[in-house]
């Protein structure tokens, strides 16, 4: 197994949240992150990315994090009336929308085109920023293994079958080369193993590994066809509290694991903290409380920091 692959998401989420993985780059600390193109604050946040790409020791490999849950719809209400809250710009489905559209066939057909428009949309805006960031770390000596688009998404949705079915769609369309696309398969049974750890997770956090390891061999399938090197994730059952002491205990495990079975380990975060003056219509309430405004968020950029893997 290579070296693990340490992850940030929700580059330009919020500006704060953008300037903490910032200063993760800047210690060397992230291997890759997940960039969020449908925020008011993108363009703001993408410039302090450019200007700090040459004090880099490497730009990190950048993904387009495909967001349908939160933000403002780019392909606009008459390409994607569906896809947002009534009257506005604003992204309305929400998670279980998608997730039950998959399974109403009068309305996954609808749902998969304007899907296909936003993600167009999304990838778009990603790719070119994507470029330029390449461009400046060209021009500026920083180096960076990157070589074609990198996708995953918000809160994982794209693993959702109407969401996964339009990405690709969208990915063909436009003639993309893709170097990766998210697994959200995170291996259950390391976590089994530590008895007194069982307490500090989250009980949601167990449902949403099930679910998702449902829907994991399309990637793998996709994967294996298209010369990807399989993957699995770390981050759903400790999602928003990665700290650095039960990631000491399991990492070994996750290592082992992964080494076994052939696979590249992705240690995903979340070390960017949104402030109060930054909470807006584009997130959803439930989210500021329990997840973007959370201390735990300094938790896991602590966790960034402070490891040695």
């Amino acid at each position: 197994m290579n070296r693990p692959d340490i992850h940030a998401d929700d580059y330009a989420l919020t500006l704060n949240t953008s300037k903490d993985m910032l200063e993760c780059m800047r210690a060397g600390k992230l291997d890759s992150i997940s960039i969020v193109t449908n925020m008011s604050c993108f363009e703001e946040c993408m410039e302090l990315l450019y200007a700090e790409i040459p004090n880099l020791p490497f730009l990190p490999l950048m993904s387009v994090h495909l967001d349908f849950v939160e933000g403002r719809c780019l392909a606009g209400r008459k390409k994607a009336p569906d896809l947002v809250k009534n009257g506005s710009d604003l992204m309305g489905l929400g998670w279980g929308g998608l997730f039950f559209a998959s399974y109403l066939p009068g309305k996954r057909k609808k749902i998969r085109a304007q899907l296909i428009c936003e993600i167009k949309e999304q990838l778009a805006r990603g790719d070119r920023a994507a470029k330029r960031c390449l461009e400046i770390a060209e021009k500026a000596g920083v180096p960076c293994a990157q070589k074609g688009l990198r996708i995953d998404s918000h809160q994982h949705a794209h693993m959702i079958p109407v969401v996964w079915e339009a990405m690709l769609a969208a990915v063909k369309d436009e003639g993309y080369t893709v170097e990766y696309i998210r697994n959200s398969k995170e291996v259950l049974g390391v976590f089994l193993t530590e008895v007194s750890l069982y307490k500090t997770y989250r009980p949601i956090n167990f449902i949403k590994n099930r679910l998702l390891s449902l829907y994991s061999h399309k990637a793998d399938r996709y994967c294996k066809e298209n010369g990807i090197k399989p993957m699995y994730l770390w981050g759903l059952v400790m999602s928003g509290r990665m700290d650095q002491k039960r990631i000491e205990r399991l990492y070994p495990k996750m290592c082992a694991k992964a080494k076994r079975d052939g696979r590249q380990l992705e240690i995903l975060f979340h070390p960017g903290l949104m402030l109060a003056d930054e909470v807006t219509d584009e997130v959803a309430g439930e989210a500021v409380e329990d997840f973007y405004r959370r201390e735990d968020r300094h938790v896991e950029k602590e966790a960034v920091l402070g490891m040695k893997w």
